[in-house]
């Protein structure tokens, strides 16, 4: 059974070695992860190595480059951690970068906090784990009590508890990692702390500066995203539900409600969604996941997610191999059981472009006859796209001569991207030959029916205008 879920890995110490990624990439990553609040423009030479290791494996694997976006943190220790205690004081400086701090104090890197802060705003830390209340503010030094104790060390996050604070995507360090991301031509650009469509037109705007047009995944981590969360789908490529922070901002208890709602707003959007964080914390350090954590990416899978996404698992973890491979055997298993199916609705079902109506009677089709694969000609990969947004066993092989487009397509669910230069291909017998050539490659059996699209001029994006159902 092919698995529909994509899995997305990030990268990092115990997973950047030429040996590691040959097993993680075998045991089924479709996209790499390069988190770029741990990484620098040498982490150009790590995706030329995952990309020469796919292509030896000869397998379609994508890039994701996640930039660090405005997270507020706090500066370094004395010691490099402190242990706060509850009811002590303790201070917030917002203009003093160069102060190492200790139980009494420490600096944070982002000037205007104090400005945006009243008495009475509790402050979260460290995911969450430490809590401090504002008691007053004088010039940039926030004076607080600490509500919720604990270890607290060098350039943990900061969240004003419920949101609200104003900091915008696109950092100094953002542009120089996009541009470190775009040189190296990665398929996707991940935009941290999105707090509304603005953020991605600014993202786009710089792109276009460096002459280059990369999809971008909008990460749900902010309260304020959620009153602008159609805005966002609609001006993005992808969205990413980022459990972490947007947990830390509305509470854990809020976050399953929540992916459910982005989940399937971004379906009926006709987006890509990715659920992340967290969700096999425990195989950082052990060999075996919790039930709950099983659960957790089960019920993400049911809830109609294209893909899961891996951080620390695969970053730092122990068992960075093992850890996919769970993954992918829960993927299957959710697969097995998943009996979930989205209403239409006059944005889905009313259609301006005749390659989308082609990609909706496609999958009817697919759904109401014996068709063993779906086979989408596509230089754009819309079509593909589009298809795998209806719920259907049925694989969708999209085959392209765009590398590009196969990148693309290694986040979408339900969607296997080949790589073919079919356009020296004869026109009249082009067909017969991508099914041929699909068959030598393994990716087809010699039985049954599948179902073709294609455009009537080859090489033309958005050009699909017709559906062949063809017998092996």
């Amino acid at each position: 059974m092919l698995r529909q879920t994509k899995i997305v890995a990030t990268l990092g110490p115990s997973s950047s070695d030429p040996i590691t990624l040959r097993a993680m990439l075998t045991a089924g990553v479709d996209v790499v992860r390069i988190n770029f609040s741990h990484a620098d423009a040498s982490a150009s030479q790590l995706i030329s190595l995952v990309r020469e290791i796919a292509e030896e494996l000869q397998l379609p694997v994508a890039v994701m480059a996640d930039l660090q976006g405005p997270k507020i943190r706090i500066g370094r220790f004395e010691n490099k951690s402190i242990t706060l205690v509850e009811g002590q004081d303790f201070t917030l400086d917002c203009n003093a970068a160069e102060l190492l701090g200790n139980h009494t104090e420490v600096s944070v890197a982002y000037p205007n906090l104090s400005a945006e802060l009243t008495p009475g705003d509790h402050l979260l830390l460290n995911d969450g784990l430490v809590e401090l209340e504002v008691k007053e503010i004088v010039g940039s030094k926030i004076h607080c009590r600490v509500i919720e104790g604990g270890i607290l060390s060098d350039l943990k996050g900061l969240n004003r508890k419920g949101g609200g604070l104003a900091a915008r995507t696109m950092t100094e360090k953002d542009k120089r990692d996009l541009r470190t991301a775009i040189e190296a031509e990665v398929d996707y650009i991940s935009l941290s702390f999105v707090k509304d469509a603005e953020d991605i037109r600014h993202t786009r705007a710089l792109m276009s500066e460096f002459g280059k047009k990369i999809p971008i995944i909008a990460k749900i981590e902010r309260t304020e995203a959620l009153d602008y969360l159609t805005e966002i789908i609609l001006e993005s490529d992808a969205i990413m539900v980022a459990r972490g922070d947007l947990g830390v901002e509305i509470g854990a208890a809020e976050v399953p409600a929540i992916q459910k709602h982005i989940i399937g707003e971004a379906r009926r959007l006709d987006k890509v969604v990715i659920t992340a964080t967290q969700m096999m914390e425990s195989m950082i350090n052990n060999p075996q996941p919790t039930r709950a954590e099983v659960s957790d990416v089960a019920n993400a899978i049911l809830d109609g997610t294209d893909a899961v996404m891996l951080s620390a698992e695969t970053a730092s973890g122990q068992f960075p191999v093992k850890v996919l491979t769970m993954v992918n055997k829960i993927c299957l298993s959710a697969e097995k059981h998943a009996s979930f199916y989205y209403d239409s609705n006059d944005e889905t079902c009313h259609y301006q472009r005749a390659d989308q109506a082609i990609a909706m009677a496609t999958m009817h089709a697919a759904n109401h006859f014996p068709i063993r694969a779906i086979i989408t000609l596509t230089e754009s990969g819309d079509t593909a796209l589009w298809i795998s947004r209806q719920q259907s066993r049925v694989p969708i092989i999209a085959v392209s001569a765009n590398k590009r487009t196969i990148g693309r397509l290694c986040l979408a669910h339900n969607v296997f991207p080949v790589f073919m230069n079919y356009y020296s291909f004869n026109s009249e017998t082009l067909n017969q030959q991508v099914l041929t050539e699909l068959i030598r490659l393994g990716h087809l059996e010699t039985k049954g029916f599948v179902l073709l699209t294609r455009g009537r001029i080859i090489g033309t994006a958005g050009g699909t205008n017709s559906m062949e159902i063809i017998q092996v």
